[in-house]
């Protein structure tokens, strides 16, 4: 067995709950600002912050939630995400993250599997929140800016209360969903101290500075990049969060020059805009410290052009859901060109053929296994796909194929697993083709990801006809459109005779990707 070990040493790992790491500048430095709403300014100071989660707890607690409960959050990013994320944690209960851009059915999907008996939202999205809660243990949504007809969430803070005992190593403090290439989304489930030892992973990394880092926050909290990166890890270190509830570029250029934004973290399209767009010449980015980018690979080319004209390091990491998610990152100072940077303090690695099972050394292509404390408790509900992730020696089969070099950075090559990567969210291909397959004029479909230079990639689906039956590409695009999130839109569709598979029946993908069907 050969073992890739972080070159960095360990780091201490303190037995606290997610929420005391996460706001211990609360205590040294109240006057902080913690937290900025980007578009409209309005702030809460560390100190207000851990007030709120503290009688946001209270106001749960006061009705009856508490451990062993799930509360359900549908919303943008914006500074109350962070009382009611937190306010649960406190509460001793967990806290289920969903995109909220989710249809109904999506949505009501997760919160039966997650056993959600609470949803909070905003207006925006109430009218589907309402109509997601119909068979679900949710009886009324509330929305954190009292829309019409729904309860105030925020009429829940009440008399503060102090952290509700929980199991640390045990207990599941939130519950993302990460998609896969087959069956419907899995809860992965994380702990707290899954989120406090990955905080304290990553910190020698990034290394921030404390006084003065601001970190621009438009990558979604209910994502693990998001909630964990951005929201807990910045707060943690002291940083002053800056919120938008989407991502708009001149919006983001002007908030990172009036707030002297010190953290650009990223995804690749980001990069690329940040790389060649115009408008990026019109705005002083001189505060910017460095660009972190995730949730996709980066190409070493795009990272340069995008440093060149900045006018700083632009850098990337590797994680997933299931750890928390950070397994590699950058250290400031130490970037090469194309690599995700190095593992992280208190990690293993190794790199396994996927044909053979062998260990893979130094310069040699594996698929990545990882092991360490960020490493989940497992899939909600789910123990044979978490068997089949988590091997009995507690290594985590990432499904990505790297390599790790001399100076043990790693850089990600390929993916055994064939989830599509549309501007950093995951697309599982096997949902698209279930979906596709019950369109009564298609007979067969295969769905694949098209490289892009904007989105990284595209999904595309090959669709075979049922016989005599007139399908069109618009056709096909509106089904799939009344049924899923707009990031999971099939972008491309090609019409053919037959899908290639093997002799059990898997679809062969790569046959697609070389363009075998005519």
């Amino acid at each position: 067995m050969i073992i890739h070990r972080s070159p960095m040493p360990d780091v201490a790992i303190p037995d606290v709950s997610v929420t005391e790491h996460v706001m211990r500048y609360a205590a040294t430095d109240p006057e902080r600002v913690a937290v900025i709403d980007g578009p409209s300014g309005r702030s809460y100071t560390f100190g207000q912050l851990h007030d709120m989660i503290h009688r946001f707890a209270g106001g749960l607690a006061a009705r009856g939630f508490g451990t062993g409960d799930t509360l359900g959050i549908m919303a943008p990013n914006i500074p109350e995400y962070a009382v009611v994320f937190h306010g649960v944690a406190v509460a001793g209960g967990t806290v289920t993250t969903i995109n909220p851009v989710y249809g109904a059915e999506e949505v009501r999907f997760q919160l039966q599997d997650a056993g959600a008996s609470m949803l909070i939202t905003i207006g925006m999205f109430a009218e589907t929140a309402q109509a997601a809660i119909d068979g679900t243990d949710v009886s009324e949504v509330l929305t954190l800016d009292g829309a019409e007809g729904t309860g105030n969430a925020l009429e829940l803070l009440g008399e503060p209360i102090e952290q509700v005992p929980v199991d640390l190593d045990d207990d599941v403090v939130v519950l993302p969903y990460s998609s896969g290439t087959t069956g419907l989304p899995k809860g992965v489930m994380l702990t707290h101290h899954n989120l406090v030892a990955n905080i304290a992973q990553a910190e020698p990394c990034i290394q921030l500075e404390h006084e003065g880092e601001v970190a621009l926050s438009f990558l979604p909290f209910f994502h693990i990049y998001g909630m964990q990166v951005l929201m807990n890890a910045s707060l943690a270190g002291g940083a002053t969060v800056v919120t938008m509830p989407r991502f708009d570029l001149e919006q983001a250029l002007t908030i990172v020059q009036e707030h002297h934004v010190t953290r650009f973290f990223a995804v690749p399209p980001v990069v690329l805009a940040l790389a060649k767009h115009p408008l990026v010449d019109q705005f002083d980015l001189s505060s910017v410290k460095q660009v972190f980018s995730g949730a996709a690979p980066l190409g070493a080319d795009l990272a340069a052009e995008a440093a060149n004209r900045i006018g700083c390091e632009v850098v990337q990491g590797y994680g997933m859901t299931e750890l928390s998610p950070v397994s590699h990152c950058t250290v400031v100072g130490d970037f090469r060109p194309g690599t995700s940077g190095v593992t992280i303090p208190n990690t293993e690695c190794r790199l396994v053929d996927p044909e053979t099972g062998e260990d893979r050394a130094v310069g040699a292509e594996g698929e990545l296994w990882v092991r360490g404390p960020q490493v989940m408790k497992g899939y909600l509900n789910n123990e044979v796909a978490t068997r089949n992730t988590i091997d009995p020696d507690g290594w985590l089969h990432t499904g990505d194929i790297a390599v790790i070099d001399e100076h043990h950075h790693v850089t990600i090559v390929d993916r055994v697993k064939e989830l599509i990567k549309y501007k950093g969210f995951q697309v599982p291909p096997a949902e698209l083709e279930a979906l596709l397959v019950a369109h009564p004029k298609i007979a067969d479909v295969a769905v694949i990801g098209i490289p892009d230079e904007e989105a990284g990639e595209l999904p595309k689906a090959f669709v075979v006809a049922q016989p005599g039956a007139e399908l069109s590409v618009d056709e096909v695009q509106a089904y799939v459109s009344e049924h899923v999130a707009s990031y999971k839109q099939v972008r491309l569709v090609e019409f053919v005779e037959e899908i290639p598979k093997s002799a059990s029946g898997k679809i062969l993908r790569r046959m697609l990707r070389q363009g075998t069907p005519s």
